[in-house]
């Protein structure tokens, strides 16, 4: 059987709090008899508030290494850790992800005994979290707000694509596919993912694999979160229309079709039907899933956020790219897209 090597690499960005509550639940990662060996990678990618302080402390329980670097980016920050990591497989996750105690043992079970070259799990709220954090997780996750496309092996979006939050690959075949593309997150692994599927790789969807991974805290950043998702979306679809499928147009036809509802009510008022009803459907599913009115009525707000933001988002990316004819430069010549 083969035995690996893994490597967490975290990259983090003025979160002292929240890598501690990272560490912490690495720390009580569950081991079989055979204890899976494994390394952590902090880098601090330029914060003004470091975490060496937090590092420190959980040097004695885990095999850590922390490093400080100038800031550049989580894509870039990830790509450093890599280079500076020892293990088979390397495993991204962010500082505001928790690990539950069975994820390695989880993760090693599966790859021991499917081969893959790359994996990715799915995320989900921890009983932690505020009444927010958890309507964000179920705006990102619901089939009802994204189709579940982010948690599932084969959904309407087509093949499964490993987050960053969330991710295992080869380190050699990280190394060989030149990385995290080198701009702000979030979508970053677009195209390396892109790169997996094109050259055959295999990737697989491990489902108890999870993180439990927060969201922004306000409506302003999940706005921001959701719309640069869309405008990466669209870019990448500029640059290889191969990596984007139907699924990924639907929040902007989602985004226009509400629009030319709210117009219509100034005509006839029972053309908001349609929004009230959806409405009252994620209502119903978020309550029963959460066990809770409040997160309930939250949700309607972070799923119309989700579906506005990421719409608006691609909608404006393409009409830049499509139709102004604005051009990529760097981007295509350092990706070969």
């Amino acid at each position: 059987m083969q035995k690996y090597k893994y490597s967490f690499v975290i990259p983090v960005y003025n979160r002292p709090d929240e890598i501690e509550e990272l560490l912490d639940s690495i720390t009580k990662l569950e081991q079989p008899k055979e204890k899976i060996e494994f390394e952590v990678v902090v880098v601090e990618d330029g914060s003004t508030v470091p975490c060496k302080d937090i590092v420190d402390k959980y040097s004695e329980q885990l095999n850590i290494k922390y490093f400080f670097k100038s800031n550049s980016g989580q894509g870039l920050s990830r790509n450093f850790g890599v280079e500076n990591a020892n293990g088979d497989f390397i495993i991204t996750t962010d500082s505001d992800c928790i690990l539950p105690s069975h994820y390695i043992k989880t993760v090693n079970e599966y790859v021991t005994k499917e081969y893959l070259d790359a994996f990715g799990g799915p995320d989900m709220a921890h009983n932690s979290f505020n009444n927010f954090q958890k309507a964000a997780s179920y705006a990102m996750t619901s089939f009802f707000t994204t189709g579940g496309i982010r948690n599932k092996n084969k959904s309407l979006g087509g093949k499964y694509e490993p987050r960053g939050f969330n991710c295992g690959i080869k380190r050699e075949i990280f190394l060989k596919l030149g990385g995290y593309w080198d701009f702000r997150p979030p979508g970053e692994e677009m195209p390396l993912n892109y790169k997996l599927r094109k050259n055959g790789y295999k990737v697989g969807f491990i489902e108890n694999a999870f993180v439990y991974h927060k969201r922004r805290i306000n409506l302003t950043k999940f706005f921001k979160q959701v719309y640069l998702f869309g405008s990466r979306r669209a870019m990448l679809s500029k640059l290889n229309p191969e990596t984007t499928s139907i699924v990924h147009y639907l929040p902007t036809l989602f985004t226009l079709f509400c629009v030319f509802c709210l117009v219509s009510s100034f005509f006839c008022i029972y053309a908001l039907s349609p929004l009230v009803l959806y409405a009252l459907l994620v209502f119903i599913d978020s309550t029963v899933k959460n066990k809770s009115l409040v997160i309930g009525g939250l949700s309607v707000i972070t799923a119309y956020i989700q579906h506005f933001g990421y719409g608006l988002g691609f909608l404006f990316e393409f009409i830049s790219r499509y139709i102004f004819r604005q051009k990529y430069k760097t981007i295509e010549e350092k990706y070969h897209f």
